[in-house]
C-alpha cells in the first residue's frame, strides 16, 4: 500500500470519527476532510469534482424546491390530518400508516423525494398529538430505504445497477426485489410497534381533537396546489421514463422545479431557494470527495477484490460475501461510490467463468440499499431527514439512530441471505 493510500485512509478515518462524535457539525467535518484530500494531493480538484455525484445533488435540490413551494398550499397539513384521522388518533396506528405511505412512495418515486414529503407530515402530526417525533422520523428513514429497494428508480444503487446491466429492466427489479422488500417491511413494522407502542402515548382529548379536525380547510391556495400537483405528476412521470428518453433524473427534477417557479412567479424564487437544505448538500459534496480519495488510490477496489478472492470462485460464498460486504460498507460509506466500484468487478467475474451473475446483482442491490439503514450516514434519505429534523430543533444523533438502525439492518440482511440462497443458489 503506497503513501497516498495510507493518507487517504487516515483522512477518511479522522473525518468519520469527527462526524460520528458530533464534536463539530457533520457538514464541516465532511467538507474539511474533502478539502484536505485535495490540498495534500491525494486527489486533484478536477478528479474530486468528477467524483461528486451531481445527479444526486440535482435531484435533491430540484425536489427540495418543489416541496418548499408545495408546502405553501397546505397539502402536507391536509395529508397529516387525513392520516391521523384514518388512524383514529392512535399514535402507533398513525406510525404504521406513515411507514406504509413512506415505503410505497419510495418505491414509486424515490426515497429522497418521499422523505422530503413525509417529514413535514410527521412533525405536523406529532405536534397535534404532543408526542416525541423521533420514533416517526426513524421509521420514515428505515422504511424509505426498504421501499426504495423494491424498484429500479427507488434508490440510487438500483438506478446505477439497472443502467449498467441492460437486461435488468424496470420489471426485473420489481420481480426480483419487491416481494422480499415487502416481507422485510412487515417484519420491521412489527418490531417498531413492539419498540414504540409504550413510548408514544397521547390523551383521549388530543385523539378526539384530531378526529374533529377538518383536513379540507387546510388547503390555503387551491390554484397553487393544482400547479404544484401538475408539475409533481409530470416530474414523477419523467422519473418513470427518464432512461427511455435518455435524460438523467436530476435534469427531470430541476426541470420540474424551475418550470414550477416559472408558473408560480418570481416571489417564490428566493424563498424556495433559501429553504433548500444546503448544509445537507455540502455534506454530500464533502463525503463524495473524501471517498474519491479511497477510490483513486485503489483502497476500495483492493478491498473488494481481496474479499471476492477469499471465496475461491464459489457462487454461494461470493453472493453472500457481496451481500454482506455491500451492507456493512453501505452502512458507513456512501453506497454510490461503493456500488460504482462493485459493478465492473462483478462484470469482470462474468468474463472469468462465473455464470450465475443474477445472484450477484441482486445481492449487491439488496446489500447496498438495505445497508443504508445501518447508520445515519448510510443513505441519502437518512441525511435529508437528519437535516430537516435539526432545522426543526429535534436533531437525530448518530448513536441514537445506530442503536436502532444497525440491528434492523443486520436482520434484513439475514432475511435477504436466506432469500438469495433459496431463489438463486439452490
Amino acid at each position: 500500500m503506497d503513501n497516498q493510500a495510507i493518507l487517504a485512509i487516515g483522512i477518511f478515518l479522522i473525518s468519520y470519527a469527527l462526524i460520528t462524535s458530533e464534536k463539530i457539525h457533520r457538514t464541516l467535518a465532511a467538507m474539511l476532510g474533502g478539502i484536505v484530500m485535495i490540498i495534500l494531493g491525494v486527489v486533484s480538484q478536477e478528479t474530486a469534482l468528477h467524483h461528486i455525484d451531481f445527479n444526486t445533488l440535482g435531484l435533491l435540490i430540484g425536489m427540495m424546491i418543489m416541496v418548499s413551494i408545495t408546502s405553501e398550499t397546505g397539502l402536507f397539513k391536509y395529508l397529516a390530518i387525513w392520516a391521523a384521522k384514518k388512524g383514529k388518533g392512535e399514535p402507533v396506528t398513525i406510525l404504521i400508516y406513515l411507514a406504509l405511505i413512506t415505503a410505497f412512495g419510495s418505491a414509486l418515486l424515490d426515497n429522497v423525494t418521499t422523505v422530503l414529503l413525509m417529514v413535514p407530515i410527521a412533525f405536523s402530526i406529532t405536534r397535534q398529538l404532543q408526542v416525541n417525533p423521533l420514533p416517526y422520523l426513524i421509521v420514515i428513514i428505515i422504511t424509505s430505504n426498504i421501499g426504495g429497494t423494491m424498484t429500479m428508480i427507488g434508490d440510487p444503487p438500483n438506478i446505477m445497477i439497472g443502467s449498467a446491466v441492460k437486461e435488468l429492466t424496470f420489471m426485473a427489479f420489481i420481480n426480483n426485489l419487491s416481494l422480499i422488500s415487502i416481507f422485510i417491511l412487515i417484519v420491521t413494522l412489527v418490531i417498531f410497534v413492539l419498540i414504540y407502542r409504550k413510548q408514544i402515548q397521547t390523551t383521549p382529548d388530543l385523539k378526539a381533537g384530531i378526529m374533529l379536525m377538518d383536513e379540507k380547510s387546510e388547503i390555503t391556495d387551491p390554484l397553487l396546489l393544482k400547479k404544484c400537483l401538475s408539475m409533481l405528476a409530470l416530474t414523477i412521470g419523467g422519473f418513470f421514463i427518464h432512461q427511455i428518453i435518455h435524460v438523467e433524473s436530476a435534469t427531470v427534477a430541476l426541470t420540474g422545479a424551475f418550470l414550477l417557479l416559472l408558473l408560480t412567479g418570481e416571489h417564490y424564487l428566493e424563498k424556495s431557494l433559501s429553504r433548500v437544505e444546503w448544509t445537507t448538500v455540502f455534506f454530500f459534496i464533502g463525503l463524495f470527495v473524501i471517498v474519491s480519495g479511497l477510490v483513486e488510490t485503489g483502497v476500495i477496489a483492493s478491498l473488494a477484490k481481496q474479499a471476492v478472492q477469499l471465496t475461491g470462485g464459489n457462487e454461494v460464498a461470493t453472493a453472500m460475501l457481496i451481500l454482506w460486504l455491500s451492507a456493512i460498507a453501505s452502512a458507513f460509506v456512501d453506497n454510490i461510490p461503493f456500488v460504482a466500484t462493485m459493478i465492473p468487478l462483478i462484470q469482470d467475474m462474468g468474463t472469468m467463468g462465473v455464470t450465475n451473475l443474477n445472484s450477484l446483482w441482486w445481492s449487491l442491490a439488496l446489500g447496498a440499499c438495505l445497508g443504508g439503514n445501518g447508520s445515519l450516514v448510510g443513505a441519502s434519505a437518512n441525511l435529508i431527514v437528519a437535516g430537516m429534523a435539526a432545522k426543526e430543533g429535534r436533531p437525530i444523533t448518530f448513536l441514537a439512530f445506530l442503536k436502532i438502525g444497525f440491528p434492523l439492518m443486520i436482520l434484513s440482511i439475514v432475511i435477504s441471505s436466506v432469500y438469495i440462497y433459496l431463489r438463486y443458489l439452490i
